[in-house]
């Protein structure tokens, strides 16, 4: 039997305490499982969104999603993710990612490195964390044992080899770094793009104990009648893309709400994804969506 579907939230619009509070109790109200805070300068910094999140919610988990392990030095990023965790009565799951946007890396004067550095970077952040956070001598303590369930996103093959060795839960993009951007502009990932990505990284996952969840990241949610009018703009901006695979794209849902529950369903049939994140944007669209496929 498949994992009964999570539903996540990424909240990536900063605001004042009241309205911060008031948007968490939201994704609360709405239904969703998880609220998550992206790592990228000019949002909210992770930890005390969470923190804050939690405080003014009861039954969400809270996480970041993802983490950019460039920004963050191993021994000081545990202290952070056990006191978060501790501070949300063991509530966090813990997003880590490489990083992928140069110029962010420019204006906090970090080295950006490449492609592999990063990853190594991660490694070892990934291997520091478990070895502080699993001891007993680590102060302070998170309240999770054995650990803060670790989320990893990716898309190269180092990503997913890594996912595959250490995460609890594997987190897909659903989408490509362009080529020379600095800024973090991606391409969507068609829907055979994906198959191989996530055939790969099953393949590097078959002597787990236990397999991870999956999760894939939508970029958008369109409820409409009119699916093709929606789809229409991916065409100007993806070179060779086809109406037909601009709505198979695995990143979008368009459709009905009906026609949206099957898609969800359709992914998980065909890629195995159970925890599917949607951005803040799309929080109120797809929550009806959420409340017909709870259970599912």
């Amino acid at each position: 039997m498949p994992r009964p579907f999570r539903f996540g939230v990424n909240l990536n619009a900063a605001a004042p305490t009241d309205a911060w509070r008031a948007k968490c109790r939201q994704a609360e109200e709405l239904g969703y499982d998880v609220i998550l805070i992206p790592d990228h300068l000019g949002k909210p910094s992770p930890f005390p969104a969470l923190v804050a999140a939690a405080a003014v919610t009861e039954r969400p988990r809270v996480g970041t999603f993802v983490l950019n392990a460039g920004f963050w030095n191993p021994t000081l990023l545990a202290r952070e993710v056990a006191t978060t965790d501790a501070l949300t009565g063991g509530r966090l799951e813990l997003g880590l990612g490489a990083g992928y946007v140069k110029a962010e890396h420019d204006k906090a004067g970090l080295p950006f490195g490449l492609p592999g550095e990063r990853v190594d970077h991660l490694r070892h952040t990934v291997e520091e964390l478990e070895r502080l956070l699993t001891s007993d001598e680590h102060q302070p303590q998170p309240t999770q044992k054995p650990r803060v369930p670790l989320l990893i996103g990716g898309n190269g093959n180092r990503m997913l080899e890594l996912a595959a060795e250490h995460a609890d839960i594997a987190a897909f993009a659903g989408a490509a770094l362009v080529p020379g951007s600095t800024d973090g502009q991606v391409t969507p990932a068609t829907a055979e793009e994906l198959d191989e990505r996530v055939a790969r990284y099953l393949r590097m996952a078959e002597a787990r104990k236990e397999p991870a969840e999956l999760n894939l990241l939508i970029q958008s949610v369109v409820v409409t009648d009119d699916r093709e009018a929606v789809a229409a703009p991916f065409l100007r901006r993806i070179p060779n893309l086809t109406l037909e695979q601009a709505l198979e794209l695995p990143i979008v849902l368009i459709g009905t709400v009906d026609e949206i529950v099957a898609q969800a369903l359709e992914r998980r049939e065909r890629y195995g994804f159970t925890y599917l994140t949607v951005l803040e944007g799309s929080m109120e669209a797809f929550a009806p969506i959420m409340e017909k496929l709870r259970g599912r």
